[in-house]
């Protein structure tokens, strides 16, 4: 049985702030699982007979079409620009979250994950483009730059109470750090064949969420009617959709409508009903509970609400079909020979040792000149598993590898070369970490 806390402890911020966090853990424990099942299955499927159909699958056309505008995909498309646009989404909502009362709205705590998170993706960057330089395959040099956030903190999970929280808090601003890196290389370096008239329409309904943020509306509906609006420009623009995610998720108020005094008073009002609670018909109490939840999720901001609406969706539902969907490769002997091995060792070694050097490196630096310090209770040893950890590239560097790469050959390697790092990266992780 979960031992009790005392009433004093239940109100403090601290609790108030690890609570989310070990939800948070315990959620990312479980995706781990379910993508590590998923990848298995999709590379199953590739390698099987009936790797044809499963091909085939990804590349059913789907369209859309109204009068004379036709919108032609295939599902591997819609999986990649639409559903990753939702994870997009989310990615945004954590980012901002962390910036205003998050681990990286105090500076100086910031500065470390900032700055580690920094070095773990110029490092590997540069590593794979010194190992691919002769073969011109240099395009794939953001595939190593990111950390899959689901299966680091899985790892950590499974190592339970040999892990301090404060290492758990620190992974996770890294992870989140990474995560904006990756999309500031994508929306930069990985757009082609800019439209500037669908770029505008799509910045110009970016502005009206900003102007529905200002004067106060709180309506989730008008952010994510004009958020899909957004979305399709970008699609039209060159610029990629799933960029729309994170910018309208950043237009969302991070504030509730109700302020402390008024949401005080009104719950003081419902509960003064409790009073006479044995005159009170089931009716009546029934009515009011209703109003006093209504009164709470009224007082919850649009970022919190969608947050918690994504979460689950985006862990187990959206997360694994990008894996079924983008993890199948062909795996075959040739693919361990060639022109294009460099780019499978470039992201292995940039992945497994790239990304940790890069990550202690500037670690060890930004401590040893004062302008960082070490997290509370946590080791250089385990500094250095997370660091491992952080290795695991997988969901963002599937992501970007697809495109890096539009040769489906070229693609496979990059693939191969990801689910070797990700395993490597997770065990020596593990390995650093089990030991205090």
């Amino acid at each position: 049985m979960r031992p009790q806390l005392p009433n004093t402890w239940r109100e403090t911020p601290l609790v108030h702030l690890i609570s989310p966090l070990e939800d948070f853990l315990k959620r990312s424990a479980s995706q781990g699982i379910v993508l590590l099942i998923v990848t298995g299955i999709a590379v199953v499927l590739a390698n099987t007979a009936l790797g044809h159909a499963y091909d085939e699958f990804l590349h059913t056309p789907i369209g859309l079409s109204i009068g004379s505008f036709e919108l032609q995909k295939s599902l591997m498309h819609l999986i990649n620009d639409g559903l990753m646009a939702i994870f997009f989404l989310l990615i945004g909502l954590e980012i901002k979250r962390e910036i205003l009362v998050g681990e990286l709205s105090d500076l100086r705590a910031a500065l470390l994950p900032i700055g580690s998170a920094i070095g773990g993706a110029v490092v590997p960057a540069l590593i794979y483009v010194a190992i691919n330089t002769q073969n011109g395959n240099i395009n794939g040099w953001g595939i190593p730059m990111a950390t899959d956030i689901a299966f680091a903190l899985g790892v950590l999970a499974l190592l339970g109470n040999r892990i301090p929280g404060s290492l758990k808090v620190f992974v996770t601003a890294l992870a989140i750090i990474d995560d904006l890196i990756a999309i500031l290389v994508i929306a930069i370096f990985y757009s082609k064949g800019i439209n500037v008239g669908a770029l505008g329409i799509g910045f110009g309904i970016l502005a009206l969420l900003v102007l529905a943020n200002i004067v106060g509306i709180r309506s989730l509906i008008v952010y994510l009617g004009l958020g899909v609006l957004v979305w399709f420009a970008f699609l039209q623009s060159g610029i990629h959709a799933t960029i729309a995610g994170v910018l309208v998720a950043l237009t969302i108020p991070a504030r509730g409508s109700l302020d402390a005094t008024v949401l005080q008073k009104r719950i003081q009002s419902i509960l003064g009903r409790f009073e006479g609670e044995a005159s009170q018909s089931e009716e009546e109490r029934e009515a009011s509970l209703l109003a006093l939840e209504e009164i709470l999720e009224e007082a919850q901001s649009p970022l919190q609400r969608l947050e918690h609406s994504l979460r689950d969706v985006s862990a187990f539902i959206i997360m694994p079909v990008f894996a079924f969907a983008n993890a199948g490769v062909v795996l075959s002997p040739e693919k361990l020979t060639g022109d294009l091995l460099p780019v499978t060792i470039g992201i292995v070694v940039a992945l497994v040792i790239g990304k940790p050097l890069g990550i202690l490196a500037a670690s060890w630096l930004m401590i040893r000149s004062g302008i960082a310090s070490l997290p509370g209770q946590v080791t250089w040893r385990q500094m250095t598993g997370v660091a491992c950890l952080a290795g695991i590239g997988f969901t963002m560097s599937l992501f970007v590898a697809s495109l890096a790469f539009s040769d489906a050959f070229a693609l496979d390697h990059a693939k191969i070369g990801i689910l070797i790092a990700s395993v490597l990266a997770g065990g020596l992780g593990y390995m650093f970490l089990r030991r205090k």
